[in-house]
């Protein structure tokens, strides 16, 4: 099973159905959820210091930390997203940078005061692939960085009531998802059926995409951020910072880089 599924799946239908997923009240109180956590986790410099978005998206969150006072390096395999990053940034002259790239195959050496992955893009690989992208920002990271990891996938979330079929509303189009997990693997498999349109007498399209997402413990994950030298520290269950519990739909995670790495 190919873990780039996900550089074909990103494009056209998918990111119009992203671009409206998520309302502008969740994304300013995770954006005031990473600024916070930011803030009590960089001592000494808060606004003004450099921060690692990876992916990027369209800059959903970047924008709004650079509107607080960061700096933002915002890293993407979606190329229309990349470049509506850029262009918010340039039409509001906000000090974020997007870039193409693997998150993967990340070069950057102790860069950033903080860094996140947001918006469930932590299970898109398998466990070489994931372990590739801890190391990389760890390397990224400062020693005693702040790091940031959102995901729905974690098994205690997506397990315990795992639908197989369900449709969702997503502005005015439908998506009908159709999930199989395959237990061998720790892999979760999902159709996507994006139907658009048949207002106003157009007709209705339809497009379906797979997506495959590997599903990990919460311990798995521990393990694997403290084998890239990230010490797990904080376990919640939306940014209000409640604890995190079996059958939260979201794990909001913080880990710190405890020492060098090469």
């Amino acid at each position: 099973m190919s873990e780039d599924w996900s550089e074909e799946f990103f494009s056209g239908v998918a990111l119009d159905v992203w671009r409206r997923a998520i309302p502008p009240e969740v994304t300013e109180g995770e954006a005031d959820f990473l600024a916070g956590m930011f803030e009590a986790g960089i001592p000494g410099s808060g606004e003004g210091a450099r921060l690692l978005d990876v992916p990027c998206g369209n800059g959903r969150l970047a924008l709004p930390l650079a509107r607080r006072g960061y700096s933002v390096t915002g890293l993407d395999t979606a190329a229309d997203f990349v470049a509506e990053c850029r262009a918010a940034a340039e039409r509001e002259g906000l000090p974020v940078e997007a870039a193409l790239g693997d998150m993967r195959a990340m070069e950057f050496q102790e860069a950033f005061d903080g860094a996140w992955c947001m918006g469930n893009s932590f299970g898109y690989f398998g466990r070489e692939g994931t372990r590739a992208f801890l190391a990389g920002v760890a390397r990224a990271l400062k020693p005693g960085a702040v790091f940031v990891l959102d995901t729905a996938l974690a098994a205690e979330s997506v397990l315990p009531g795992l639908d197989d079929r369900a449709w969702e509303p997503v502005g005015n189009s439908l998506l009908l998802v159709e999930r199989r997990y395959h237990v061998a693997e720790g892999r979760l498999e999902a159709e996507y059926t994006f139907i658009t349109g048949g207002e106003d007498g157009r007709e209705a399209t339809r497009e379906t995409r797979v997506a495959n997402y590997w599903v990990y413990t919460v311990a798995e994950i521990r393990a694997m951020l403290a084998g890239a030298g990230l010490a797990l520290e904080g376990l919640f269950g939306d940014p209000s910072q409640r604890p995190y519990e079996v059958g939260d739909p979201q794990l909001l995670l913080t880990a710190r880089k405890t020492a060098r790495t090469g």
